[in-house]
């Protein structure tokens, strides 16, 4: 006698999670994520000291596992007294906060125009892939710098140019998926049915676009991170005394090679940051992509 037993199949959600967690990688990213998550939400309960806090006896002290350091001031201090480690927790917040303005903005523009140039095609599709065009043969970079030096230099201007720097990837991929969606059989039928454009934009082509502009919108992340901190650099970005860790990188580039915990640290930060939401982009590209499926 043969015992059958019924297994379900795991649900969509579960499915994704195994995919993604065997991803060592990945899910490594994931977790570091967390983590800055966690210093962003308790800044203000885990910091050992206020951001913009001097102690004026303590300039340039190093970390406290070096000669001299302090076990009041784990990382050490800059030029003028103020503690690393509590400068790097706060800066947590806006550089995660900037990213996430960015990478918002960017996605529910580009995902409109991105819709519109694919769906009605003809002279609507031309004038916004022109303008897009026009904006990615100009380095993303230099274009951010010039739209800050229009707007003046602040954090929230950095973030207004580096919206406009990724919209047109957004808009690309968004109207590159909805072409190739919209000669599937329910694309049709809805249309037989009598459905509006915006209906067939929003409610039917746009969730079958998600899974490849959740990827974008994750690898973007790293993008506008990375932008900002170079936007702070050059002193474009956030302005003294705002602790975000570009500004901070540029604030200690005459301490290179005298106290090398002031720029080490933010860089560390910056670099640790943007490879974690990188690794967790190719986690979900790999999870969303059936055919990366093993």
């Amino acid at each position: 006698m043969t015992v059958q037993t019924n297994q379900s199949p795991p649900s969509p959600l579960m499915e994704f999670w195994l995919y993604f967690s065997s991803n060592r990688g990945a899910l490594l990213g994931f977790v570091y994520i967390l983590f800055i998550l966690f210093l962003v939400l308790f800044a203000n309960v885990i910091s050992p000291h206020a951001a913009h806090e001097q102690f004026r006896d303590s300039l340039l002290l190093p970390p406290v596992w070096v000669e001299g350091g302090s076990w009041k001031f784990i990382l050490g201090t800059d030029d003028i007294g103020r503690d690393i480690l509590s400068r790097l927790i706060h800066g947590s917040r806006l550089s995660m906060l900037a990213g996430a303005l960015v990478v918002t903005l960017s996605l529910c523009i580009g995902i409109i125009l991105g819709l519109l140039a694919g769906y009605f095609r003809g002279i609507v599709d031309t004038f916004i892939m022109r303008v897009a065009d026009i904006m990615l043969s100009i380095p993303s970079l230099l274009l951010a710098i010039a739209v800050v030096a229009i707007l003046g230099p602040s954090l929230v201007n950095a973030s207004i140019a580096i919206v406009i720097v990724s919209m047109p990837h957004y808009i690309r991929l968004t109207r590159a998926s909805t072409i190739s969606e919209m000669s599937k059989d329910y694309v049709i039928s809805s249309r037989v049915a009598g459905a509006g454009a915006l209906r067939m934009m929003f409610i039917n082509i746009l969730p079958n676009c998600l899974a490849p502009l959740i990827v974008q919108a994750t690898l973007g992340f790293s993008n506008a991170i990375l932008d900002m901190a170079a936007l702070g650099f050059v002193g474009l970005g956030a302005q003294p005394p705002l602790p975000e860790w570009g500004s901070m990188l540029a604030d200690a580039r005459q301490f290179v090679q005298s106290a090398w915990w002031v720029v080490t640290f933010p860089g560390l930060m910056i670099l640790s940051t943007v490879l974690a939401f990188n690794l967790m982009g190719d986690g979900l590209r790999d999870a969303l992509d059936p055919k990366l499926k093993q």
